[in-house]
């Protein structure tokens, strides 16, 4: 897209002037002014309008925040569990103790790798069986002390190799989803990237779900479905466009409850501005789901999901 390259150029143009302007006789602040406001204007032009497939490219984007960076600035005293007690562990999917305002929570995150290492040990934020399976684990010890559970959601979909089907992924994807679904505890989903199929409904039934403004959520991803409806892996703009995987989409269908602003450009562009965007939404809702009855929210979660995929007909009208 030609006005992200001239935003780039104009970026890299002004820090350059930074630079001279740090020497002495040297005054540059008038100009730096001067395209700082013209790299505003040309920043709120190019993102005020972008299309679905092009906020798809912003939720994958590889400076973006993930999971363990808004838990170290969000969230004290993280202490991480480890292991499903049956195979093993799995680094995409972390689970562990957490304090928001003093307050004892449970959290699920799922969490994508930044150097090509951690995103082989992380498979690339695909988690696996024992993943899910861990998940489980923690849900039940939410149960059991009656914490509130947080889930943090961002993963292209579950593992699909070999390994993950042996261990019986969709059975411990579905053992989730009615783990969840059932949990007698105030639960809150963000989705901070991608949300990526059964991969991430797993760990996103919950009583809130928010949605940062730059993130997806889908049943498949726009590559997936341009394969599969079209025949045609060029098709990923229609895909992304048919899917309605956007927040303001999903805002309007009822499938999340808030989305949450990010800084023009995406998270990755200030993301203490965005840390601080969801950490005001996330006590907010915390705060309300706490103050909730218990037998209410689980009513409440019973019919929010059981009206997701009804219809009416003409003959209904």
């Amino acid at each position: 897209m030609a006005e992200k390259r001239t935003i780039e150029l104009l970026e890299a143009k002004i820090q350059e002037l930074r630079e001279l302007n740090k020497m002495e006789e040297i005054d540059m602040s008038s100009e730096i002014a001067r395209l700082a406001e013209k790299l505003e204007g040309l920043k709120i032009d190019t993102y005020s309008n972008l299309s679905d497939w092009e906020r798809v490219k912003i939720a994958r984007h590889p400076e973006r925040p993930y999971a363990l960076d808004y838990i170290d600035k969000i969230f004290t005293d993280f202490y991480e569990l480890h292991g499903d007690r049956l195979i093993g562990d799995d680094r995409a999917l972390l689970v562990g103790l957490a304090q928001l305002q003093g307050k004892p929570v449970v959290l699920l995150a799922q969490q994508k790798g930044r150097s090509t290492e951690e995103k082989k040990q992380r498979y690339f934020g695909m988690p696996r069986p024992q993943g899910y399976r861990k998940a489980k684990r923690i849900m039940a010890l939410a149960e059991r002390f009656s914490f509130p559970l947080i889930s943090l959601i961002d993963t292209p979909g579950a593992y699909p190799g070999l390994e993950a089907e042996e261990f019986n992924i969709g059975g411990a994807i579905a053992n989730n989803l009615l783990a969840m679904a059932r949990l007698p505890t105030p639960t809150i989903a963000v989705i901070i990237g991608e949300g990526g199929s059964g991969g991430a409904l797993a760990v996103g039934v919950a009583d809130r779900v928010l949605m940062l403004e730059n993130a997806t959520y889908s049943v498949i991803s726009p590559e997936g479905a341009s394969a599969i409806l079209w025949k045609d892996k060029g098709k990923t703009r229609q895909a992304a466009q048919a899917l309605n995987l956007t927040a303001e989409h999903l805002l309007k269908l009822g499938v999340v409850d808030e989305v949450i602003p990010e800084p023009l450009g995406g998270a990755h562009e200030d993301p203490q501005k965005t840390v601080a965007s969801l950490k005001e939404a996330l006590i907010r809702h915390f705060a309300e789901v706490c103050n909730t009855p218990l037998e209410e929210l689980l009513s409440a979660r019973y019919k929010r999901y059981r009206s997701f995929g009804c219809y009416r007909t003409l003959s209904d009208r």
